[in-house]
């Protein structure tokens, strides 16, 4: 299964929510850094900069000799004490110009892994239209997830991508909305009438809490908690925010599982997009 988070405008915590996925997943999975504004954010937060390691650029040198899928298990970066891995982003947005020639080959990578190994993939795509976007991750997807606050600018700057969106859907591909913040202030049904576009989860918005997996902080201990770090591990496995993460991943699943998609056939014959 492969799953797509992006946005349309501002800053509404798409890598923050790919990496709580990841962490949280209940399988095998990759989180791929497809964002092509560079800078790894998940390198640069979730890995507090401790940790450099190869990614996107080193496979656009591999999809010139036709050895992406050799080069992809070498690449990803394992999360520690998670069944997640991650593919890292680009450095830099100049970058972003050879990436182009290296989505399709690596949704053909991405699918052999799925197949072969029953590992999802969760692309953080960043915001929708820069310059290099991954378009045939995001066709190739088995849902696509248009990640928003719910107030009204939020509204106003997504509903014409969401439009654009829906009418890419297919069986097999489908587009959901993911809230962040619902009900702060339009709950899941409001934002479904402005955008013609289903709500498939919503992710609490906890700042404190979600810079475990956007800055890699420590798990907070609560003022009133006893008990140590293992405790605080549970508080925090048990919070609101944590609980709403994994609300989310079962909604994402079944509804993957409940539409039974087709993989790709041929993605040569294709150029990358979903058959239709």
């Amino acid at each position: 299964m492969m799953v797509t988070l992006m946005s349309a405008s501002g800053a509404p915590g798409v890598t923050t929510t790919a990496v709580a996925l990841g962490v949280r997943w209940p399988r095998p999975v990759i989180v791929v850094e497809a964002d092509p504004k560079g800078g790894s954010g998940i390198l640069a937060g979730y890995f507090r900069g401790q940790v450099d390691h190869p990614g996107l650029i080193e496979l656009v040198v591999a999809q010139r000799a036709d050895v992406v899928a050799e080069a992809l298990p070498r690449l990803l970066l394992p999360v520690p004490g998670t069944q997640a891995s991650v593919l890292v982003g680009t450095r830099s947005h100049e970058q972003a110009a050879g990436l182009a020639s290296l989505w399709p080959s690596l949704v053909e990578a991405l699918s052999d892994v799925d197949g072969a190994a029953a590992t999802d993939v969760i692309v953080d795509a960043g915001r929708l239209g820069a310059y290099g976007w991954p378009q045939p991750l995001a066709d190739s997807s088995d849902v696509c997830l248009l990640v928003m606050g719910s107030d009204l600018p939020s509204l106003a700057a997504n509903r014409s991508w969401a439009a654009s969106l829906a009418a890419e859907e297919s069986p097999g591909h489908l587009v959901r909305v993911l809230l962040v913040g619902p009900g702060v202030p339009y709950g899941a049904g409001e934002v479904r009438r402005a955008l013609g576009v289903p709500v498939l989860a919503g992710i609490d918005r906890d700042p404190v809490l979600a810079r475990v997996f956007s800055q890699g902080d420590e798990v907070p201990v609560p003022p009133w908690w006893r008990g140590g770090a293992r405790a605080a591990t549970a508080a925090f496995a048990g919070s609101g925010y944590v609980r709403s993460v994994e609300a989310a991943i079962e909604a994402i699943r079944s509804l993957a599982v409940e539409q039974a998609p087709a993989r790709l056939p041929d993605m040569a014959a294709t150029g990358g997009r979903r058959s239709r």
